[in-house]
């Protein structure tokens, strides 16, 4: 055995480490979003078939720490945005899906044309409210804000 005490504060920090690092694992794979459970959907019209300027619903609530695919659907004529800067800077992305394209990375804005489809798999992370909104021209003015809001579990 090595009386040097370099080597024995080194088995100490060594050990140290490995224990961190089980105790870290252990958290992630019983952290719902990381556990590989299936996200909760949520789907998220965003306007009508009737031209209407609103999302449907226009009021999300969302558990921090749970993940989510929010479907996001325009079934209207005119292409709108899924605005949330402050509620995508606030949460996880995993993914966007939208028709053979899989994003990754900061997203804080979806335009879907008319009759397009995506899906955001996202994890919220810090609670508050939120505004979402469309921002063409006109779109937010008639009405089409809504809120979104991160909740404690």
């Amino acid at each position: 055995m090595n009386s040097n005490p370099y080597f024995a504060g080194k088995d100490i920090y060594q050990k140290f480490v490995a224990v961190v690092i089980v105790l870290i694992s252990c958290w992630l794979v019983t952290f719902p979003a990381f556990a590989g459970s299936a996200p909760l959907e949520v789907k998220i019209s965003l306007g009508s078939g009737q031209g209407e300027l609103k999302f449907f619903p226009s009021q999300l609530d969302f558990i921090a720490g749970q993940k989510y695919k929010l479907i996001l659907d325009n079934p209207s004529p005119t292409k709108h945005y899924f605005t949330a800067k402050d509620f995508a800077d606030a949460s996880w992305t995993q993914k966007v899906e939208a028709g053979k394209v899989e994003i990754k990375g900061a997203i804080h804005e979806l335009e879907l044309k008319p009759n397009a489809q995506a899906e955001w798999v996202i994890v919220p992370l810090k609670t508050g409210k939120y505004k979402l909104i469309c921002t063409i021209p006109g779109h937010a003015e008639a009405g089409m804000v809504g809120e979104i809001a991160i909740n404690n579990p």
